[in-house]
């Protein structure tokens, strides 16, 4: 079969879409034919005139977007896979942030072909067809084994995805221990150790003997954590227009909702008083949260060098290599004019890179400026160091969608709701006496109240 000729101007590439089969389209996008087309007339374009070289990219999205909405009523359209890979967004996944196989909704994978097509399923106002109505049967029967919070159940594939575009505004999921949760309840091992003054991980004693010696017996202690999931929920009210415009309401669940759950998730873990959510990192519940003070004679709401120093003093030498100051927005003008003095002279602490800006670490460790660090400047929390190494998350990792109309009814609007499941712990509950018996050492460090 002849291949259809490429067109040379923005009138001739509208014609040529205009006349593609919806259903050829599709199978040419999911081919990567229809990319090449489009270089192929973006490249003939260009010889014919060099000045609309740069409205290329332009009109091909307006062309596709005006084909889209033009055929969405179209019988024989389906949703297009614009990624050959997975049908989803290509995002780039950490280590051990994929999708879990032993997670709740991991038997619903594969039911829908991405995440905003099934909330669109989901959607109260909907009139699925036979082939939806059968999927979304699928998942109340299986709801039905599981102890789900009402709704759907979102199926792990895309949970694991919204979680996967919240990682990229967080602060402390992508640094804690994740512990995944089979039960609402699970107690997770500790060491119970306090000091190595004399013994190691709360009662290991280390010996050397002569060959055939009597062994000088030992036993560490043990304890746990209780790891008890509480209920997260997000709420969104949205138009009835853009839960059925695809593109709009895509662009929404990606952006809104996860940022959403990362800034509430990340201020919960680092500032929570465990009762009913989670105990944060920097809570002042937090019983091994070592406080610095000040220099002697230091004025209110600034902050030295030595103060810096001070802090890393205290941090466990384990925990140096993953520590991250956070800090109050407001204390960057104190970090950024921060001198280490010698003599009468001095030099400063942060030097800019090449274009000029600052590089934002202290001590070699990386700072995070947060609106939700515990405190401003000048109290207690505008400055910590951190090892979210030594923080336990524990994660559930199910989640239900939920919409709704009778709220905002009279408005022509619906109430979208997303319920997770999760909780946080310090791993570490009490300071460390190292083994030469000086200063208490912690994975937590922050200054106080100047």
């Amino acid at each position: 079969m002849t291949a259809p000729a490429i067109p040379d101007s923005p009138a001739g590439f509208e014609n040529w879409l205009n006349d593609l089969d919806p259903l050829k389209l599709k199978a040419s996008l999911e081919s990567g034919e229809f990319q090449k087309q489009v270089k192929a007339y973006a490249e003939n374009v260009h010889k014919a005139d060099t000045s609309i070289r740069d409205q290329v990219a332009e009109q091909v999205q307006a062309s596709m977007a005006k084909w889209m909405e033009e055929s969405a009523q179209n019988p024989k359209s389906a949703p297009i896979n614009f990624n050959p890979t997975n049908g989803r967004p290509n995002v780039s996944r950490r280590p051990g942030f994929g999708p879990n196989p032993k997670a709740w909704g991991a038997p619903l994978d594969g039911l829908f072909s991405d995440v905003t097509t099934f909330a669109q399923a989901t959607y109260w106002n909907t009139r699925p067809d036979d082939d939806t109505r059968a999927k979304l049967g699928k998942i109340r029967d299986y709801q039905e084994k599981t102890p789900a919070d009402g709704g759907f159940l979102v199926p792990e594939e895309f949970r694991s995805e919204l979680f996967q575009l919240a990682y990229e505004a967080a602060i402390v999921r992508p640094r804690a221990q994740v512990v995944p949760m089979q039960t609402s309840t699970l107690r997770y091992p500790k060491v119970d150790e306090t000091s190595r003054v004399s013994s190691l991980f709360g009662g290991i004693v280390v010996y050397r003997t002569e060959e055939g010696s009597t062994l000088t017996g030992s036993a560490a202690k043990f304890s746990s954590i209780k790891l008890e999931a509480t209920k997260q929920t997000a709420l969104a009210t949205v138009t009835n227009e853009l839960v059925r415009d695809w593109g709009g309401f895509d662009s929404f669940l990606r952006s809104a909702f996860p940022q959403a759950l990362a800034y509430n998730e990340d201020y919960d873990f680092l500032t929570g008083n465990g009762a009913g959510l989670p105990l944060g990192a920097l809570s002042s519940g937090n019983g091994a949260l070592l406080v610095v003070n000040g220099e002697t004679g230091q004025p209110a709401s600034t902050i030295w060098y030595e103060n810096s120093l001070h802090m890393y003093a205290r941090m466990l030498p384990s925990s140096i290599g993953r520590s991250v100051w956070i800090a109050s927005p407001d204390v960057f003008a104190e970090l950024g004019t921060m001198a280490l003095n010698v003599g009468t002279g001095g030099s400063a602490v942060w030097m800019p890179d090449a274009h000029g800006a600052p590089v934002l670490t202290l001590l070699g460790r990386p700072v995070i400026m947060t609106e939700k660090a515990p405190a401003a400047l000048g109290t207690q929390g505008d400055l910590s160091l951190v090892d979210f190494g030594m923080y336990l998350l524990g994660d559930r990792q199910m989640m239900t969608i939920e919409s709704s109309e009778h709220s905002k009814f009279d408005s022509d609007q619906t109430v979208y709701r997303m319920i997770a499941r999760n909780d946080g712990r310090p791993w570490l509950e009490q300071a460390i006496t190292p083994h030469n018996n000086s200063a208490t050492l912690s994975p937590y460090v922050q200054l106080a109240t100047r």
